[in-house]
Parts: structure tokens; sequence; C-alpha cells
């Protein structure tokens, strides 16, 4: 399978019409302040079965983050034609060989504030979900807790360092990951310097459950308020957790929670629900038929 994609489409300008371009082909110019600067935003979304179905709440937040960054957004119409254009462009999706939820392919959608003194532009990928991603899925991973250097609540106030926004500048979360990967880790979790307190992970969300007998789970996350990025992923779980007569809350939570839940998720939109194994080399309970149930409220395939 090829790593690189296998669809993409081009918006420029942002509000479109979109256009397709063959992914082999440079399309970035070397002076592009998202490749110089990491200036720009981005969603990634999963598709199945051709469905993008959590497309509303990514476009949510690409807003979101375009209005703080100061960026245009590709209007929802736009979104969706790119995105059919790319999906007819990208082949046969990939398949879950331990459990096939169907054909799936991963989508990212990037805005960029463009050369120096141009308009800004974006450009959606298709491409086959890896199967890297499958094995996390069935394998889980283990996690270092790492300290993200300060509060990200301290920057609420602060719209410029762009709290809550998913920038295309990722390359602290990237090192993050291969400090973790070279000390014998799979995956990250960022802490709080002072108190500990667990945020998110490098490119999801934390959840955890605790489970008392014959009561339903309860599923714990950080607390928003954190200024840590909204999880489209973490929030469509727990609205189907709350249909479901589940407990939800929402932390504050500290390295013990996790050695002590009785299962811990990183979540996101195309790995879904990862199961964590190990917390600084610490092991930590996992729950099989809970991961199955997060994937289906994910899904919106949960029966009740």
């Amino acid at each position: 399978m090829s790593s690189g994609p296998g669809a993409a489409v081009l918006l420029s300008p942002v509000t479109g019409p979109p256009r397709p371009v063959d992914p082999r082909e440079p399309v970035v110019r070397l002076e592009d302040q998202a490749l110089t600067r990491g200036d720009g935003i981005f969603e990634t979304l999963h598709v199945l079965d051709g469905t993008a179905y959590k497309f509303d709440a990514h476009h949510a937040r690409l807003a979101a983050s375009a209005r703080t960054a100061d960026l245009p957004a590709p209007p929802q119409d736009v979104c969706r034609a790119a995105l059919a254009m790319g999906l007819d462009a990208a082949g046969p999706g990939s398949h879950d060989p331990s459990r096939d939820l169907g054909a799936e392919h991963s989508v990212k959608l990037s805005v960029s504030r463009g050369v120096p003194g141009g308009e800004p532009w974006a450009w959606l990928t298709v491409s086959p979900v890896p199967p890297q991603t499958f094995e996390a899925r069935q394998d889980g991973v283990s996690v270092l807790l790492l300290e993200r250097g300060h509060d990200p609540a301290e920057d609420s106030g602060m719209p410029w360092l762009l709290p809550g926004v998913k920038t295309l500048s990722y390359a602290v979360n990237m090192a993050a990951v291969r400090h973790a990967r070279a000390n014998g880790a799979q995956d990250v979790v960022f802490t709080t310097s002072t108190d500990r307190r667990i945020l998110e992970g490098a490119t999801s969300s934390v959840v955890c459950a605790r489970t008392s007998p014959g009561q339903p789970p309860t599923l714990v996350t950080p607390e928003p308020s954190r200024g840590i990025l909204p999880g489209t992923s973490q929030a469509r779980i727990f609205d189907a957790a709350r249909r479901h007569g589940w407990g939800v809350d929402y932390g504050p939570l500290h390295p013990r929670d996790l050695l002590e839940a009785d299962a811990v998720w990183l979540t996101s939109s195309v790995r879904l629900a990862v199961p964590v194994t190990r917390v600084d080399g610490h092991p930590v309970r996992s729950d099989p038929a809970l991961t199955r149930t997060l994937t289906d409220f994910l899904l919106g395939r949960a029966d009740g």
C-alpha cells in the first residue's frame, strides 16, 4: 500500500471551486508560510464507506480555528464538494483486519496563509487508513507522561497564542512522540508542570473509564477549560454515553487516575479509541468490550 495520499484536491482561493490535482506533483511554493512557519490550520476526518460521519463537527472546529487564527475557512458546501471529488479519485479504502468496520479513508483538510503578500489557500488529501493504525487499535499503545512546560489554561485570554486552535505547527508534538519512542513508549500524554494534571495526547484526547458492579460505566476526560484542543471524537463518545445512561465527567485527572482506571484510551478521528496499555512503564487495565462499545459510540452504531 502506498504511503502517500491517493488523491488531492486544491482550493485556491479558499472559497473554491475545488479542482483535483495529482498528489505526486508539487503544488506548494517554497516560500509558503505553511511550509516555512507552520502558519495554517487543519482538520483530519475519518471516512467510513464513503461517509465523513463527523463532518459537521470538524467543519465547526475548522471555522473556530480560522476565526482565532485570522484565516478564511472553506464554506461547508465547498468542503463537501472537495471531499466528494477526493474520494472519487482516491480508490478503495482499507479494512481493519481485527474488526472490519468498512472501507476506511483518512482525509486531511489544510488551510495555509499562503506566500507573503499572497492569498490563503487550502488543499485536501485522501488516503487509505494505514496498517499501523489498525495495529494500534488492536494492540493498544504504551504512553510516556511528559510535561507541557506551562499550563495551557493560562493561554485562554491570549488569542495570539492560538489556544484551542488546530494549527499546522506540530513540531513540538512530533518531537514529544520521538522522545517517547526513544524511551521505550509509543505515544505521549502531556501534563502540566506544576500539579501534573493530565492534558491531552500529542494527537489525541485522553478518556478513562471507572466501573462498578451493576452500574453503568463513567467516562472521564480532562476539563475543557484547561486550554486543550476540544476533541471531536471525545465529544461524540460522551454524547452517545449520556444517551445510553452512562456517567460522564470532566477532570481534573492526575497520573494516579490513569493507573487506577478500569480502562484508558487515546481517542482521535482516524485511530478511534486506542487502548492505553502502560503509563510510564506501569501496566494499565484494559477492557476490550468497553473499547468495542466506545468505537460503536463513535461510529454511531451503538444499539443500546
